[in-house]
């Protein structure tokens, strides 16, 4: 059963999936705004979350713990950045839109967004 599982697969082993999201955590930060499918961008909301309240703490071990779940130049980017933009904000900083959906495969399409903090 799968009571108290968070998270989705995405068909991938543990390593690579964990890489797969960084992966798309760190495009949305660099870019702040990505494409993607609704699965993909709900789990990048997900993650994204707790990653941001740690960067708004404005200390060193915030900046150690960024750097230790994202590379380098995103986690710089979150705390330098972003975290002073979203710091009168207390969640919410990810806004998540459904668009077409895709024509190969017919996947729901969604684009993630940062909101204007």
């Amino acid at each position: 059963m799968r009571h108290h599982k968070v998270g989705r697969k995405f068909g991938r082993k543990r390593g690579d999936r964990i890489a797969f999201v960084k992966g798309l955590a760190h495009n949305l930060i660099m870019k702040e705004k990505i494409t993607t499918t609704v699965a993909r961008g709900k789990e990048v909301v997900r993650v994204f979350g707790p990653l941001m309240t740690v960067a708004k703490k404005q200390n060193l071990a915030a900046y150690r713990i960024l750097l230790a779940r994202l590379p380098k130049k995103s986690a710089e980017k979150l705390y330098k950045t972003l975290a002073p933009r979203f710091a009168g904000r207390p969640s919410g900083f990810v806004r998540l839109t459904r668009t077409a959906t895709r024509t190969r495969d017919a996947s729901p399409r969604c684009i993630v967004s940062l909101i204007e903090g």
